[in-house]
C-alpha cells in the first residue's frame, strides 16, 4: 500500500510514518518544507506541502491509496508553545485545511482520507460535544495546563469535522483520546466512535505510537469511511 501522511514530522505523524515502514508499507512524507530533511530509509519519499493550497495537495495525490493528515499549524514535537500560538490566532486553519484536502481529492476520489483532528468534539454525554460548552472546555484546558484561548482551536477542529461531514468523499476522522502523548507502542486499546474510550479510572488516554498503530489499522482495513472514530485504553 502506498500512504501519504501530512505532518510527518510531527508527533503523531512521524509515529505514523514509523508504523507504515514497519508494515512494509511505501510512504510519501509530507512537510511544510521537505529540503531539510535526512531520513532516507527504504520505501521513504520526503516531499515538501502546503496543506493550505489544494493545488499543492492535488499535485502529490498520484499513486496513494491513503492519505492521513496530521495538519497542526506549527510543528508541536519541536515547539510546542509554537503551535499552541499559531492554532489560537488562526482557529479557521483546521476547517480551511479540511476543504483543501476534499477539494484535492476532486481529481482523486479513490484515494481515501484520514484526517488527525481533536478530542473536544467527542461527546462526554449523548448528544453533548464539549466543544460546544465553554465552560467544560476551559476545565479540560486547565487540567491540561493550556491556555483557556485554546478554546477557539478545540472549536476549529470540531468545524473541520463539520466540514468534512458534508462531503461525499471517503473520508474519515479520528479523535484522539483526550490525554496523548509520546510514549510505548504497546498494540492494546480500545475502539470507540464519536465518545471517549476511557480506562479503569475514568481518563481517556493513548500514547502517540498507539495512536499510530490505530490509524494505519485503519488504512489497511477501513472501518470508519465517512465515520469518525476514537482510541482509548
Amino acid at each position: 500500500m502506498h500512504i501519504g501522511v501530512i505532518g510527518a514530522t510531527g508527533t503523531i505523524g512521524s509515529r505514523v510514518v514509523d508504523e507504515a515502514l514497519q508494515r512494509g508499507h511505501r510512504v510519501q512524507a509530507f512537510s511544510r518544507d521537505a529540503s531539510g530533511v535526512t531520513d532516507r530509509r527504504e520505501n521513504l519519499r520526503w516531499v515538501s506541502v502546503d496543506v493550505l493550497d489544494a493545488t499543492s495537495i492535488t499535485a502529490v495525490l498520484p499513486g496513494l491509496d491513503v492519505l492521513i493528515s496530521c495538519f497542526q499549524p506549527g510543528n508541536a514535537a519541536k515547539d510546542f508553545d509554537d503551535t499552541v500560538r499559531r492554532s489560537i490566532a488562526d482557529p479557521t486553519a483546521y476547517a480551511t485545511a479540511a476543504q483543501n484536502l476534499l477539494k484535492a481529492l476532486e481529481t482523486h476520489p479513490r484515494t481515501r482520507l484520514i484526517v488527525v483532528g481533536g478530542a473536544g468534539s467527542l461527546e462526554i454525554a449523548p448528544g453533548v460535544v464539549r466543544a460546544d460548552h465553554g465552560e467544560l472546555v476551559h476545565a479540560s484546558l486547565d487540567e491540561l495546563g493550556l491556555p483557556r484561548q485554546y478554546a477557539a482551536a478545540v472549536r476549529g477542529h470540531r468545524e473541520a469535522l463539520n466540514v468534512l461531514r458534508v462531503s461525499n468523499r471517503l473520508w474519515t476522522y479520528f479523535s484522539p483520546a483526550e490525554q496523548i502523548a509520546p510514549g510505548e507502542r504497546t498494540g492494546r486499546f480500545r475502539i470507540g466512535t464519536d465518545q471517549p474510550v476511557r480506562d479503569a479510572d475514568g481518563v481517556s488516554r493513548i500514547s502517540a505510537e498507539d495512536a499510530a498503530v490505530a490509524l494505519v489499522d485503519e488504512a489497511e482495513l477501513p472501518r470508519f469511511v465517512q465515520r469518525r472514530f476514537t482510541v482509548g485504553y
